[in-house]
């Protein structure tokens, strides 16, 4: 089996668990990083033994890496994609994909034209757990999925924090609501309709958005927030029971699955590692066999994703 060797772009807390989650993904290292503060790049390629450390962009793609982990602040995501693609580099970028549609479908195109993999890092879609309930409900557990309710805020984060610079597209639907736009999308299609309420807080970035959606096969209810404390939970809902996933969804380790009927079934896959080496581990996959698209995660479920969680932020935001 081919060893995946990854550049790593960007040297955050995100990037500490990409790296983390290495050493339970086979075959798979961290070979070289890059950030543009190199300062930065010495302590993390210290702190987790990456032998080459490069002093720009261009070097890193030049090198003899297989792939690029992108872990940058969110208005980087498309820029550093593209230059990696045409560089010949397959792609794992972290959430959200890009800050606007026409960023992410120059990515798609790109990724085309370069036949090479891209992936957004979409993590739960990889997670056991989550894909166990998919396998349940796709042999009948629920019956047809219907409705999907999700959300979660947290109103901890400190001055200063990225998600709060709108310069850095802060806010909390790009940063957390995307993950409740995945899961909706994922069981009912992309949107037909969007409705959506919020609050701008003091730096101008979205502290708060509920909305509802019309999708090809189902509505959804979701909510995201920085100012007020709310519980992870997310429900699956079907026509013959419901799925109830747990405190935090989006890294799934128990759920609860009730038929129409009224029985219920405790369900538990406890992750292991940092939960991002389940989604890496399948980007080496695709890699390996020479695919340039994950069938769990493709380009049209990223966009529809995206596309949602815009037109919930552009509703908010007014612009």
């Amino acid at each position: 089996m081919k060893a995946i060797r990854f550049g790593i772009i960007g040297t955050g807390s995100i990037a500490q668990r990409f790296v983390s989650g290495l050493a339970h993904v086979p075959q798979a290292e961290a070979v070289a990083v890059f950030n543009r503060t190199t300062s930065k790049a010495n302590l993390f390629a210290a702190a987790n033994q990456i032998p080459q450390i490069y002093a720009t962009l261009d070097e890193l793609l030049a090198s003899d890496i297989d792939a690029v982990y992108i872990a940058t602040p969110h208005p980087s995501h498309a820029a550093l994609s593209i230059a990696a693609l045409k560089a010949g580099k397959a792609v794992l970028c972290e959430k959200p994909a890009a800050v606007t549609l026409a960023e992410l479908d120059e990515v798609i195109a790109t990724a085309q034209a370069a036949q090479r993999l891209y992936m957004e890092a979409m993590k739960p879609a990889f997670f056991p757990l989550y894909r166990e309930i998919r396998e349940r409900i796709a042999a009948g557990a629920i019956g047809e999925v219907k409705f999907i309710r999700a959300g979660f805020s947290n109103p901890t984060l400190p001055a200063g924090h990225a998600v709060l610079d709108p310069a850095q597209a802060g806010g909390g639907l790009l940063d957390i609501g995307i993950y409740a736009a995945f899961l909706a999308v994922d069981w009912l299609g992309a949107t037909s309709e969007v409705q959506s309420l919020g609050r701008i807080g003091a730096t101008g970035v979205d502290t708060f958005a509920s909305w509802q959606s019309q999708h090809q096969h189902g509505i959804s209810q979701l909510y995201c927030g920085l100012d007020v404390a709310g519980s992870g939970e997310a429900l699956i809902a079907g026509t013959q029971g419901y799925v109830l996933l747990h405190d935090k969804w989006w890294n799934p380790a128990r759920a609860t699955l009730v038929t129409a009927t009224g029985e219920r079934e405790e369900l538990a896959r406890a992750p292991i590692g940092s939960g991002l080496n389940y989604e890496t581990a399948h980007f080496c996959e695709l890699l390996r066999s020479g695919q340039q698209e994950s069938p769990i995660l493709p380009h049209a479920k990223t966009r529809a994703a995206l596309q949602m969680t815009l037109q919930s932020r552009q509703a908010v935001l007014g612009i």
